[in-house]
């Protein structure tokens, strides 16, 4: 298995203990879930069931009757058909007394909210099960889900009879590049780091994703089968992957297709507006379970308060679809051997590779030194005066050695070679910092880029640090 040491870690801590375990895996979908619950425990599952994606409470209950007939090796009797979820959990703990079994007994319901239909007795089935029998037993309970925000709200956080049930919380994340890399290895598929990064950009770390990825064809190669044939999995994911993970998906996508038109982030003002839709608190829910499920971020800006809080869009699969697959008619296949030629694609592939960089701060900190030193990475903003015009940074690094380091970051297809114009916007930048912010710290430039700098008149003794791509490795 690739990665997920803090994870496996996890589960044979689990297996370890002297107490029974309720763990509960969250991520979104796609991300190797149930792979990784299914490789660790391997046949040690003794009862499994997965929930039905639009099955009604009926089906549901059918569903777990047909999983516990695979497992005893027998049809049930007429009369032992469960009638609601309390004698379906019923007949669960009767098959699991019958076990002899000097390892922990698990049990892994998958899918968990498609199991639990709303107006069901399901959570009144699942608390008599675990405070009456496993509580008290040696078992370990896996449930897992999808829909991340509803994991947390109606198990983590539950409020009913599962209270503080849960032992252990795995929240399984998408591959890092390193982990990307590996997989790939795995595989004996034979990458370069910039083609590494070009299928980053495009789908994330999304296992399930990466794995329509073959050898022996360029990233762009990849990207044209995967995204723009009518066969491409990924041509037509975007509306499978929203309606799985919430039940009302328009909202969450309108709000979504906000956030592609304005990559520096929006209030929650600009994305009442920009989305088209009505004011309320339902927002602030949508809002929130979108950043959970890992599809946006909400950040503060430098110096700025919470109520100045921005949303980006930083789901890269997202991001893409929206960009360039969405508008495609449905009879046709798209081109992206040309389309990654368009000044459309310069544009995307910056934020794109923004967003790389900002999902693996922690390997650019370690590149500047920093990594034992507390710092905070914000955006910053700043409006302009009549006198001065308004700055944007995508990145700085507040440390507190007192010093920042102000991130100029620059997506390109060979070495960088910075020139008199950019070098001058970039001390702008540092001046309007400066000015806006009153801030006394030394400021540090930092430049990331692809394949590095070369060295002219400009950058020497004014880049004080450089990042490459492979740093991010």
């Amino acid at each position: 298995m690739i990665g997920r040491t803090q994870e496996i870690a996890i589960l044979k801590d689990a297996c370890q203990s002297d107490r029974p375990e309720m763990i509960a895996v969250i991520g979104r979908r796609r991300v190797g879930k149930t792979y990784l619950i299914r490789s660790f425990f391997d046949q040690r599952i003794d009862f499994e069931m997965v929930g039905l994606k639009d099955g009604n409470n009926e089906r549901q209950l059918r569903n777990f009757v047909f999983s516990l007939e695979e497992v005893i090796g027998r049809p049930l009797k007429e009369e032992e058909m469960p009638k609601d979820w309390l004698g379906a959990f019923h007949l669960l703990r009767k098959y699991l007394e019958s076990l002899k079994k000097e390892d922990k007994k698990v049990v892994f319901i998958d899918e968990l909210p498609w199991a639990a239909t709303p107006r069901s007795d399901f959570f009144t089935g699942l608390s008599y099960f675990w405070n009456s029998y496993a509580s008290k037993t040696d078992i370990i309970f896996v449930i897992c889900g999808s829909a991340t925000a509803w994991m947390i709200k109606e198990v983590i956080n539950n409020k009913g009879g599962l209270h503080n049930r849960v032992t252990r919380k795995i929240i399984l994340r998408p591959f890092s590049l390193t982990e990307t890399a590996a997989y790939f290895k795995a595989r004996q598929i034979n990458f370069d780091h910039y083609q590494l990064i070009q299928l980053y950009m495009t789908m994330g770390g999304i296992p399930h994703y990466l794995d329509q990825v073959v050898g022996g064809k360029t990233a762009i190669q990849n990207i044209d089968a995967i995204c723009f044939s009518q066969e491409g999995l990924l041509r037509t994911e975007f509306d499978n992957l929203y309606s799985s993970l919430f039940t009302h998906p328009e909202r969450y996508e309108k709000i979504v297709e906000a956030l592609a038109t304005i990559w520096r982030g929006m209030s929650r003002k600009e994305i009442i507006k920009y989305a088209g839709i009505k004011d309320g608190g339902g927002i602030t829910t949508i809002l929130q379970e979108l950043e959970q499920s890992g599809f946006i971020t909400a950040y503060i800006p430098f110096q700025k308060k919470k109520k100045n809080t921005l949303y980006r869009l930083t789901d890269n699969y997202s991001l893409f679809y929206l960009k360039f697959i969405k508008t495609l008619p449905p009879n046709m296949n798209g081109n992206w051997i040309t389309l990654s030629q368009t000044q459309s694609w310069k544009s995307w592939s910056g934020y794109a590779f923004e967003n790389i960089c900002l999902q693996h701060i922690k390997k650019i900190k370690t590149k500047l030194g920093i990594a034992g030193i507390h710092s905070q990475a914000f955006s910053f903003l700043s409006k302009g005066t009549d006198e001065l015009e308004g700055t944007q940074i995508d990145l700085l690094i507040d440390r507190t050695d007192n010093a920042i380091s102000l991130c100029e970051i620059k997506f390109y297809n060979d070495h960088y070679l910075l020139s008199k114009k950019e070098a001058d916007k970039i001390r702008k930048k540092r001046t309007l910092l400066r000015h806006f912010s009153k801030t006394k710290k030394q400021i540090f430039i930092v430049l990331i880029t692809t394949f590095g700098m070369l060295e002219s008149k400009h950058s020497t003794g004014f880049i004080d640090n450089e990042i490459r791509m492979e740093d991010l490795f």
